[in-house]
């Protein structure tokens, strides 16, 4: 009963620090806001701000204004890639609001005559993605968690790595970094990841991949094959020893092992590259779950959850609180329902996708998002649809 605990005290007191910033007194916002306002030539011309015209994403004077609907149906998208994967949240809310909602083209025509608009339109899409898979990290943790597919040790300890990542690089890069190079970085890094990812399902790839192979196999014959029906809670993760040098837990029968110094140093760099993308992290902490821990999928959307979780918890507070940049929250109100839905349904399903065909959907969107801004950033077009 007192296992069982952990991790809804855990989650309570992650949320208590995440939801401060919608309760921050949004005047804190407003003035950044509006001297980015104030410092755009006015006019009707590209790079101008027309006063008159209607106002639109962020309250500002004739920017776009991103469909409701549209946003809630993609967050249910995102919420269910991002809880059946590990990752890819916070890429496919930046597909959402990048591309989809136009705000990068908009953010970009100010380059040249406001800068500092420019800027704050990038850091309120990387905190807006943010928001997405903080909630959808909470909800899948929580599912995979009464499911026994969670290493709460191991996700811990990313975690505590990740926390010093995920504060360094907001205060480091808010408002300092210019939005054609967000998207480049952020794609070239995604295809290289996607790349990485592709090799792990080939056969020499998966030869060192023992014991993920066999616990994959047990989950799979309980869940897919007709075998007889098993306690997922009962076979799930069992941890069977904590130490300084080594942690043990079983899956399916299956015992796995790592040195917690591992997790923490990994959770640090991959954090602090998340944070500067503007991203949840699951791309990076995917192929460490897989290849460094030795993981099978079905274990590692929900341990990169929590991860996630943890890291979008300090940025968001971060950029909100400590840098004060502005997010939209109409559309991040309705996005969060749709990730709510999204998030229930993909731990639901995933069981039912074997272990080598989640890795596969994993590299096709990589292979997609890669191309899209790698592209997009670096070649000022994109060679891949849309364009």
């Amino acid at each position: 009963m007192k296992k069982k605990c952990i991790l809804p005290v855990v989650l309570l007191l992650l949320l208590s620090v995440v939801v401060a910033p919608a309760f921050t007194d949004v005047n804190a916002y407003a003035g950044s806001l509006e001297d980015a306002i104030s410092a755009t030539p006015q006019g009707t011309d590209p790079g101008q701000l027309d006063p008159n015209a209607k106002p639109g994403f962020l309250g500002i004077p004739g920017a776009p204004s991103p469909n409701l609907i549209a946003g809630f149906f993609w967050a249910i998208w995102v919420g269910w890639i991002f809880s059946t994967v590990g990752a890819f949240g916070g890429i496919m809310s930046g597909v959402g609001h990048i591309t989809v909602f136009g705000l990068a083209d908009y953010g970009k025509g100010f380059k040249q005559t406001s800068p500092m608009l420019n800027k704050l339109i990038t850091d309120s899409i990387r905190v807006s993605n943010q928001w997405m898979v903080g909630l959808s990290g909470a909800v899948s943790s929580w599912n995979y968690y009464k499911m026994g597919r969670l290493v709460l040790p191991l996700g811990l300890m990313l975690a505590i790595g990740s926390i010093s990542g995920s504060f360094l690089i907001p205060v480091i890069t808010a408002g300092k970094i210019s939005l054609k190079a967000y998207l480049g970085y952020f794609g070239l890094v995604v295809f290289v990841i996607g790349g990485f990812l592709f090799y792990e399902t080939t056969p020499k790839g998966q030869a060192g991949k023992k014991e993920a192979k066999a616990a994959a196999k047990a989950f799979e014959d309980s869940h897919m094959k007709g075998g007889s029906k098993v306690d997922e809670a009962e076979q799930g993760v069992k941890v069977k020893s904590w130490g300084f040098k080594r942690i043990t837990f079983t899956f399916y029968g299956v015992e796995f092992g790592f040195n917690p110094i591992v997790p923490i140093i990994g959770g640090f760099l991959i954090a602090a590259l998340a944070s500067f993308l503007g991203v949840g992290g699951g791309f990076l902490f995917v192929p460490f779950l897989t290849s460094v821990a030795g993981l099978p999928m079905f274990l590692v959307a929900g341990t990169s959850a929590l991860t996630v979780l943890v890291g979008m918890i300090i940025s968001i507070f971060t950029y909100m609180v400590v840098k004060g940049v502005p997010v939209f929250w109409p559309l991040i109100g309705v996005e969060l329902i749709g990730i709510f839905v999204g998030s229930m349904i993909g731990p639901r399903t995933s069981k039912y996708i074997p272990d080598i065909w989640l890795k596969r959907l994993f590299v096709v969107l990589a292979v997609y998002v890669g191309l899209r801004y790698t592209t997009k950033g670096f070649l000022g077009y994109s060679i891949v649809p849309p364009f």
